[in-house]
């Protein structure tokens, strides 16, 4: 229920955040627009409708994240949380659209000049919009990364550019008013290629995140620690994190328990684990693997500590983990965690391999290549 809560009001602060911007922005679109059209500034009107642009992608943000707080069902059980990385991108295309349209006009405007005609009250006025969107692009931006929201993060950072712009806009003004040289169409030109840059910055990003990035280290780290504060448990490995939204994980992992646990003490171990994580972290465990470590043979400490320094003597072996020696079966089987800037992991494995069956040559090796998706 507390998970739940969570999400309403993260929803909530989103939407309100969201509302702020697009009054702001329409206030500010009016101002310039009004301005732009007295003044026959080609850059004070482009920054009017960049703000449009601007407004339009709150609208965007609040229609997401009321998709995104839709309850799971049969078609999506796993909810509707990426519709937030979706609202992401769009906000990226609106900002690249709205770059790409500017520069034509600007160009137009460098190849056809029109002389604008400035006023004290129209540079007041764009002054006095470069602190409000300074005041919004920083407080849009805290909240995005608050509560997690690339779309909040997205906005407010165009709103800083916003306010960059404009003052571009206003040292343009003045110097036509004080020297008569005209600035404008080519400042409008170099306004667009800022405004294109950002939106393939933040469409780059946004498509990063839907293609799947690796876990977040330090959410994964906290999480390992959690499981490993459970009597019995001696580590966990093979941790896996699929995001369906900022904050809406399922995973699963691998816990190494005693050799002699019963299929019931493993069953409530596996229970207790889900839920403290799920209490603690918001993380719903799909599945929990288990591997089991000797406790009765002595010999397999010696074993397992010459397999890990061998496995450990290559430079791109991270990890060596679920070892168990059979005596009975004459086996030796564990997992190795190769790093993926080894430039070539399945050569990297062969080696190792090579190594310790020459160094166990009666003994069966079960080694299993493993990844660590917490890499840095």
């Amino acid at each position: 229920m507390e998970i739940k809560n969570k999400q309403l009001e993260r929803q909530k602060t989103i939407v309100k955040t969201s509302v702020l911007g697009i009054v702001a922005n329409v206030l500010l679109a009016a101002f310039k627009a009004l301005v732009g059209i007295i003044s026959h500034s080609v850059a004070i009107t482009l920054d009017a409708v960049n703000n449009i642009t601007d407004a339009t992608a709150s609208v965007v943000t609040i229609i997401g994240t009321k998709i995104a707080g839709k309850e799971p069902n049969k078609k999506h059980p796993f909810g509707y949380g990426r519709i937030e990385y979706i609202t992401a991108m769009v906000i990226a295309v609106i900002v690249l659209y709205a770059g790409i349209t500017a520069l034509i006009e600007s160009i137009k405007k460098i190849i056809d000049p029109v002389s604008p005609d400035y006023s004290l009250i129209s540079i007041i006025i764009i002054s006095v919009a470069v602190v409000v969107k300074i005041v919004l692009g920083l407080y849009v931006k805290s909240v995005g990364k608050r509560v997690k929201s690339d779309s909040l993060v997205n906005s407010g950072q165009d709103a800083l550019l916003d306010a960059v712009i404009s003052v571009t806009t206003v040292i343009a003004a003045i110097l036509y008013v004080t020297t008569g040289i005209s600035t404008e169409a080519y400042l409008g030109a170099v306004i667009s290629l800022v405004i294109i840059k950002s939106g393939l910055d933040m469409l780059r990003e946004t498509i990063s995140q839907l293609l799947g990035e690796s876990n977040d280290v330090e959410k994964a780290n906290e999480i390992k620690k959690t499981v490993r504060s459970f009597e019995g448990v001696r580590g966990t490995y093979d941790m896996v994190l699929h995001n369906y939204g900022p904050d809406t994980y399922h995973g699963s992992l691998h816990i190494e328990v005693p050799e002699d646990y019963t299929a019931n003490e493993i069953d409530k171990l596996i229970r207790d684990i889900q839920t403290k994580v799920y209490e603690e972290h918001g993380v719903v465990l799909t599945a929990i693997g288990v591997y089991s470590y000797n406790t009765s043979d002595e010999e397999s400490v010696a074993i397992r500590k010459r397999v890990t320094e061998i496995a450990m003597s290559n430079e791109y072996v991270t990890g060596v983990h679920g070892f168990y020696f059979s005596r009975e079966n004459q086996s030796i089987r564990f997992d190795i965690v190769i790093s993926f800037n080894a430039p070539s992991r399945s050569e990297e494995y062969n080696k190792v391999y090579e190594a310790i069956s020459k160094e166990y040559p009666d003994y069966m090796i079960i080694m299993a290549l493993d990844t660590d998706y917490s890499e840095e």
